[in-house]
């Protein structure tokens, strides 16, 4: 065929032979088919807050962010980062040194990767875990070495003798993420205090995503791992607006770090988008300095929304594993009589008129994931409270 060409080599890089179109792709397009309610791709069906869409407004008319902004990202929304994280968490960062603007998490995870993994070199991360990590764990030579959470109680929960076992002489970097999606595990002080001194015992870095650390319920409290004794220096924190803010469309993200390690993030990060967002920036500043009641109020809501749709999915006869953070909850689907997320999900929408997400995409190890399946609750009360009617009827009879 004409303008084919003639080599027996694939044309996609085999580092990324094993992944295909996302889960997310494939399960929104069956939610558009079908009409569904989608509970699959966590994005919220409703805008944040209208002072910081005026923001953004404002930036836009006024001219700022048009062009491109600076590299690093423009002045105002790093010093609103580093004042967010010392009035948070009594973490001090210089704006100028140690925060680097991203094209959202994702982007800062890519950059963070590519940085400082080279071929060769081990990354523990834990499984399940979102799925660029191991896209971007690829994309730098890395391997990646999953550690697993495990049903327990009622939630997910790590090992941390699995995780001391993970770590050899070959390992580079702990790739952290609290809360954890798609579980809705928040590591405790006990379990954080073990990762850092683990780390410092092993000298690795650690990258930790952290974009739901405003989305944490009941008692559980969101410590950043930078915080610990001897992690300042060897940890990349990263954040995002979008889940935060729900201006998901935005991509603005950030990393905090020591100098050196943003100066290495950077250097990668310039070759991807170089710089994105512009006038989302100084929205996205604004909002950084939202009081505290604002913050609560999402919380609160999220927190609401959580409930409804668990009852709902406990009362169709899931077992739900009820998050301690972010806005996704994990069910069990086997007292369904079911044991095939895939199958489940592909099947739910012409049987409930729901979508929602099979967790085996977040696993190395298929099987152990293989009967689990997320939903999203960051919709309207009134679309979870319909997804949850849907689920009833269809399930129990």
């Amino acid at each position: 065929m004409a303008g084919m060409t003639s080599s027996a080599r694939p044309l996609l890089n085999r580092r990324l032979a094993e992944f295909g179109t996302t889960i997310f792709a494939e399960m929104s397009a069956l939610a558009l088919q079908t009409g569904s309610i989608n509970l699959g791709q966590g994005f919220p069906d409703t805008d944040g807050p209208e002072e910081v869409r005026e923001a953004a407004v404002r930036a836009l008319r006024d001219g700022r962010g048009n062009q491109y902004p600076p590299g690093p990202g423009i002045p105002e929304l790093r010093t609103a980062i580093a004042a967010h994280q010392k009035r948070r968490y009594g973490l001090a960062y210089d704006p100028d040194t140690e925060v680097l603007v991203t094209a959202g998490a994702t982007e800062a995870i890519a950059a963070a990767l590519l940085a400082l993994v080279e071929p060769g070199d081990e990354v523990v991360a834990f499984e399940p875990y979102y799925d660029s990590y191991a896209a971007c764990i690829a994309m730098a030579g890395g391997t990646r070495v999953p550690v697993t959470l495990r049903p327990h109680d009622g939630s997910f929960r790590l090992d941390l003798d699995e995780l001391r076992a993970a770590v050899t002489d070959r390992t580079r970097l702990l790739l952290i993420n609290t809360p954890h999606n798609p579980t809705g595990t928040v590591l405790t002080r006990e379990e954080l205090t073990a990762i850092a001194e683990l780390a410092v015992e092993r000298d690795l870095l650690v990258v930790t995503d952290e974009v739901y650390e405003h989305l944490v319920f009941d008692e559980a409290e969101h410590l950043p791992l930078a915080t610990f004794p001897g992690m300042r220096e060897r940890t990349v924190s990263i954040g995002s607006a979008g889940k935060t803010f729900s201006f998901t469309g935005w991509k603005v993200g950030w990393i905090t770090a020591a100098p050196g390690l943003v100066s290495a993030v950077r250097s990668a990060k310039q070759y991807l988008t170089y710089v994105s967002s512009g006038p989302f920036q100084y929205a996205v500043a604004e909002a950084l300095a939202l009081p505290d009641s604002y913050f609560a109020a999402f919380r609160e809501d999220m927190l609401a929304k959580r409930d409804l749709l668990a009852a709902g999915l406990a009362d169709a006869g899931f077992e739900v594993f009820r998050p301690a953070g972010t806005y996704f909850i994990t069910t069990d689907i086997r007292p369904l009589g079911e044991s095939d997320g895939f199958a489940f999900c592909r099947a739910l929408p012409e049987r409930a008129g729901v979508v929602a997400i099979p967790n085996a995409v977040f696993y190395d190890d298929r099987e152990a994931g293989a009967p689990f399946v997320r939903f999203a609750f960051c919709k309207r009360t009134e679309v979870l409270t319909d997804a949850a009617e849907r689920l009833r009827k269809a399930f129990t009879r």
